[in-house]
């Protein structure tokens, strides 16, 4: 079932509110950062530049994320999370309204009204995303937390999907701005919906953090001295810089340049999502056996492959929309399959007394570096009149990916793994659907607790 039960899984049934959590912020994520709002930026007139600009606030805005960790010793997990979750949903009403004023035609400001309307939510979001994880790690029983994420990621699962296939649904039947009205309303009532689902999880003991003065003086030891650790964090980086920018300018050339119908574009990116939900179903039955070194490779593998393609692609139209849709299927494979292979591996490149504080840095790092490429690729791609996609830079864009992927395993390939001691992967949740921002959900200065027992309070009670 969806959602626990009494009979289903009686033990799951007191944190059902935080299933039911992720279940309908996939309905705003979706909509809000996603493919939609490339889409209606695009609409609008948006540039090349400020589609980057817009799609990359989500990965920018991380060293905020971190920052706010020291809100958490005083406000406690809940306070935090429902403040950032509560603000950004007035965020999503803005786009609302500029699709209503749209409706009598796109004015120039439209475009800078949307870009800073996505700029406050991932701002809001990053807040409130300091305290996600840990929350959850600090209430669930050590017992049930397997069942609680498997849960959380298919409910997470289901719901990407179906927003994914109504707002193909919505662009094929309605004129443009009446399919993004409904989509935006959607999106915030699944914000809202989600929200107070999370007011009935249970909150646990305010937690204590690293200081922010620890961090300032560790962080450039991680990632300056020699170590097993800042190898593999500058070459995640280095994947987080070519592949970032993918899924925003593949839809923006395929509406502007390829003439593609918005309806069909979200066709592709379900085509995406069953990428990513096939590398979690496959992935993760394997690399705890195999290591993660061979999951890196064939992930550099799969972006090798996608960026040949779309080289001949952009030169002759080759594939057609069947082709493209592969190729979106195995965008999705080949960053879900790095995302799972990051979380098994990282672990072992530091000592346990190390390990929340690295894991902040690896995360921050990747997510900002990897989240500025999008911005400078916007300026580089610019067409002659400011809007649409200069294609032959677009080809030189992805003989990059290509250069990446191939220099890139050769590195991973001599990166050290010891297989013989197993140590424990990162888990977070649904962030495997969203598998280029899971680096941001790394991003935190708290400690999971090692044990956790069952809160005082029942959800009801709070």
């Amino acid at each position: 079932m969806l959602f626990p039960t009494a009979k289903s899984d009686p033990e799951l049934v007191p944190y059902r509110p935080g299933i039911v959590f992720a279940f309908f912020n996939a309905l705003s994520w979706q909509i809000g950062i996603g493919t939609p709002m490339v889409l209606f930026a695009e609409q609008l007139g948006a540039s090349p530049f400020e589609v980057g600009l817009a799609y990359s606030f989500v990965f920018v805005l991380t060293p905020v994320q971190i920052l706010s960790t020291a809100l958490l010793p005083r406000f406690g997990y809940k306070a935090v999370m429902l403040g950032g979750w509560g603000t950004r949903s007035i965020f999503l009403g803005v786009p609302a309204v500029l699709a209503l004023f749209a409706l009598g035609g796109e004015r120039p400001w439209m475009v800078h009204v949307l870009v800073w309307s996505v700029f406050f939510f991932c701002l809001c979001r990053s807040i409130g995303a300091a305290s996600g994880i840990s929350w959850f790690y600090a209430i669930l029983p050590a017992s049930i937390r397997g069942r609680y994420f498997a849960s959380d990621q298919f409910a997470a699962a289901v719901a990407s999907i179906g927003t994914l296939l109504v707002c193909a649904g919505l662009f094929a039947l309605l004129p443009v701005y009446w399919a993004l009205l409904a989509q935006y309303l959607i999106a915030l009532g699944g914000s809202t919906v989600s929200y107070f689902s999370l007011k009935r999880m249970p909150d646990a003991e305010k937690p204590s953090s690293i200081s922010l003065r620890t961090v300032l003086r560790d962080t450039p030891r991680h990632l300056l001295r020699p170590s097993n650790f800042r190898t593999y964090a500058w070459l995640a980086v280095a994947c987080a810089v070519f592949a970032t920018p993918i899924p925003p300018f593949a839809a923006y050339f395929l509406k502007t340049g390829a003439g593609m119908s918005t309806a069909a574009i979200m066709v592709l990116e379900v085509g995406r999502y069953s990428g990513v939900m096939v590398a979690a179903w496959l992935v993760r039955r394997r690399i705890d056996e195999t290591g993660a070194k061979p999951f890196f490779l064939l992930a550099l593998g799969i972006y090798a492959v996608v960026s040949l393609y779309w080289w001949f692609f952009l030169r002759d139209g080759f594939g057609g929309s069947v082709g493209v849709w592969l190729s979106y299927f195995l965008i999705g494979l080949g960053a879900a399959t790095w995302a799972m292979a990051n979380l098994s591996y990282l672990p072992k490149t530091i000592s346990a007394e190390d390990r929340t504080l690295a894991v902040a840095i690896h995360g921050a790092v990747t997510a900002l570096i990897g989240g500025t490429s999008p911005v400078i690729w916007g300026l580089l791609l610019k067409g002659g009149e400011g809007r649409g996609v200069d294609a032959s830079v677009f080809q030189w864009f992805f003989v990059s990916v290509l250069c990446g992927a191939v220099v890139l395993s050769s590195l991973i390939a001599r990166l050290p793994e010891d297989k013989g001691h197993p140590v424990e992967p990162i888990v977070i949740g649904n962030a495997i659907l969203r598998p280029f921002r899971a680096m941001t959900y790394l991003a935190s200065l708290v400690e999971p607790p090692k044990r956790a027992d069952a809160p005082k309070k029942s959800p009801q009670e709070n």
